[in-house]
């Protein structure tokens, strides 16, 4: 349960963090946006490591694929496509597109064992409620 209260707010946070950076990226520039949010986010995890547990920075270099340290430039492109995809669809529909397009590729790194995840069988129930939801973003845009 708590795993699905804590997704939860994940998504509701996500949503909001998009609509301010859409907001401020309108009184700003995107990468003006997008640089406050990466540098905000910083200063919050250096407070969170400061006060809690404080694992040594330099295991970072002894992360290995080294591909997995991407995390914060994909970050940055997540943020700035965040924004542009509201501001050009708005905030409802933009979030729909995202989370299904985060649901398929998800199943689709689970089904193929990517990036060290767990191969995944194939269910057709999940291809089917993948189906749905696309069927339902139609219906949203109708």
């Amino acid at each position: 349960m708590g795993g699905f209260l804590i997704s939860m707010l994940s998504g509701a946070l996500m949503s909001i963090q998009g609509i301010f950076n859409t907001q401020v990226t309108d009184k700003t520039s995107l990468w003006v946006a997008a640089g406050w949010a990466q540098l905000t986010a910083l200063i919050v995890c250096g407070a969170a490591w400061f006060f809690t547990g404080r694992k040594p920075i330099a295991e970072l270099f002894q992360v290995r694929p080294w591909y997995l340290l991407l995390g914060g430039i994909l970050g940055a492109a997540i943020t700035g496509t965040v924004i542009l995809g509201m501001q050009a669809l708005g905030p409802a529909k933009a979030t729909l597109l995202i989370v299904i397009t985060q649901i398929a590729v998800s199943y689709g790194v689970e089904l193929l064992g990517l990036f060290g995840v767990e191969k995944a069988e194939f269910h057709w129930q999940k291809l089917f409620a993948l189906l749905l939801a696309v069927g339902g973003i139609y219906l949203y845009e109708k």
